[in-house]
């Protein structure tokens, strides 16, 4: 696969991703839920860290996430640059362009997005607004997909979670995740494939 290729579709998952993000950020307030089907949902939430919303405790927790997140998209896109000039497995060139292309999409939202909209806890946000909810480095991911195919209680005889409520998928997730686990299974499942050595 050629480098202009691989920035093409690596732009056409960060466009489908920010028109996502922008479009649920300026119709929905926080915690607004639409149900598309019974098993789907669009509910917007906002991440201020990483997957299932882990923090870095402190001060400066969110700006070390960030400056983390930074610093490792710069090497997936090395990677990136090394696989190509090496010629190697589309499978792993793939799978990189997606991870590359999720993880700058949350870089985005993380870096930009707390000056560009303000507060959606109140209602609608508003781009470009003239009060930002935050500062540069601080903004928050926004998620939207839900997909609570199951919910009930357990039976009592399973170990640990015998009898709790439990919902089944419970993740709150963007485009720019999905595609990120996509290429994470494209690695598991076909790694072989992936680190095949190519002429």
């Amino acid at each position: 696969m050629s480098l202009i290729r691989a920035y093409f579709f690596i732009f056409i998952i960060l466009l489908i991703d920010q028109i996502s993000k922008v479009y649920v950020k300026t119709h929905f307030v926080l915690g607004e839920e639409v149900s598309v089907l019974s098993w789907f949902k669009i509910l917007f939430i906002e991440n201020k860290g990483m997957a299932w919303g882990t923090e870095i405790p402190g001060a400066f927790g969110k700006i070390v996430l960030t400056l983390f997140r930074v610093v490792a998209v710069g090497g997936i896109a090395y990677w990136l640059w090394d696989s190509l000039r090496k010629n190697s497995s589309n499978y792993l060139i793939v799978a990189i362009i997606l991870i590359f292309a999720g993880a700058l999409g949350n870089i985005i939202d993380s870096v930009f997005y707390g000056v560009l909209f303000n507060d959606s806890h109140q209602g609608v946000a508003t781009l470009f607004s003239d009060k930002p909810y935050e500062t540069w480095f601080y903004g928050r991911v926004v998620d939207m997909f839900y997909f609570p195919i199951w919910h009930g209680n357990l039976p009592s005889w399973l170990p640990i979670w015998g009898g709790n409520e439990f919902t089944f998928f419970n993740a709150i997730f963007n485009v720019a995740d999905f595609v990120i686990s996509t290429g994470v299974g494209i690695l598991i499942v076909f790694n072989k494939k992936a680190f095949l050595k190519t002429a």
